[in-house]
């Protein structure tokens, strides 16, 4: 597309059925929007029954006939995940699969399994999710799997030698561990497909810098400013432009990496983005793949 992507791009989606991690607010919110209109069954799975309904109510207020439904996912809990991909297997058929949640520079805490939380949540749990489903989505001529990511994996690094940061700490740089992390995983589950010959395909996307709930837990000048720099942020309904891309563009194959096209990729529509040597590192993307197996018992099987 010569201007980029934007959601009045995104065809009858009718017929399909779309899982939405985080689609309660945000950039899933803004996703499930326009693909509830767009004639698409939508599933939101996350952690709040209460927030899913609230979102849920907003969107039928703006689609009186959109096809909604619900599931419980705490991504840093592989219980809870597990629980989620059982109950999934009652979905006739699964044609996208949205890892859109995650969690954004928090102080230092553990997930319930005891990962460091934003490589548990923003990765692990994905993987295991997405290891679970896999045959779902296999079902499905072209179903896809869209994992988001960020700018951010640029400055990231894989802590192999303590990757729960029980040695040391710090929010931004393990927030860039598991975005690099998503993309690794990403590019590693396309080399896979395609060589188990499925027709399944991986894509990852990026928002860009967007207005969403994820700032909250910025440090406190840095949150300060971000009023006055709104103005050059993507709103969340911007920021969603690559999810949507991804997930319904017609001319995407597996594999790929969308983003914003202006602003070295900080705003705008959507288009091809670029990411890093290092996520496209197949001996590192293949050590996290085993890692990841290790971590959370879950083997995709391909």
């Amino acid at each position: 597309m010569k201007k980029g992507f934007t959601e009045q791009d995104v065809t009858s989606q009718a017929g399909k059925t779309f899982v939405i991690t985080g689609a309660n607010t945000g950039l899933g919110f803004e996703t499930a929007r326009v693909l509830s209109g767009k004639g698409a069954r939508v599933v939101i799975a996350c952690r709040s029954e209460e927030k899913a309904n609230k979102a849920m109510e907003r969107i039928l207020g703006l689609h009186k006939n959109a096809e909604l439904a619900y599931v419980p996912l705490d991504l840093g809990s592989l219980e809870s995940v597990k629980a989620c991909a059982q109950q999934l297997q009652a979905e006739s058929k699964i044609d996208v699969l949205i890892n859109n949640a995650g969690i954004m520079v928090p102080p230092y805490e553990l997930t319930t399994d005891g990962f460091e939380s934003q490589f548990g949540v923003n990765h692990l749990g994905p993987f295991a999710l997405t290891g679970l489903l896999l045959e779902k989505l296999s079902d499905v001529a072209g179903s896809r799997v869209v994992n988001t990511s960020s700018i951010a994996h640029k400055a990231g690094k894989i802590f192999f030698d303590d990757i729960n940061a029980e040695k040391k700490y710090s929010a931004t740089g393990r927030y860039a561990q598991s975005k690099l992390a998503n993309l690794l995983f990403s590019y590693e589950l396309q080399r896979r497909l395609e060589a188990a010959g499925q027709s399944t395909i991986s894509v990852a996307c990026h928002p860009g810098i967007a207005d969403t709930e994820l700032s909250r837990y910025l440090p406190g000048l840095l949150k300060a400013a971000t009023p006055l720099m709104k103005p050059l942020f993507n709103s969340a309904d911007q920021g969603a432009w690559p999810t949507l891309y991804a997930a319904t563009g017609e001319d995407i194959k597996g594999g790929e990496y969308l983003g914003p096209n202006k602003r070295r990729e900080t705003a705008g529509p959507a288009s091809h983005a670029r990411s890093t040597h290092r996520s496209r590192d197949p001996e590192l993307a293949a050590r996290l793949w085993d890692l990841s197996i290790e971590m959370t018992g879950v083997d995709p099987g391909i």
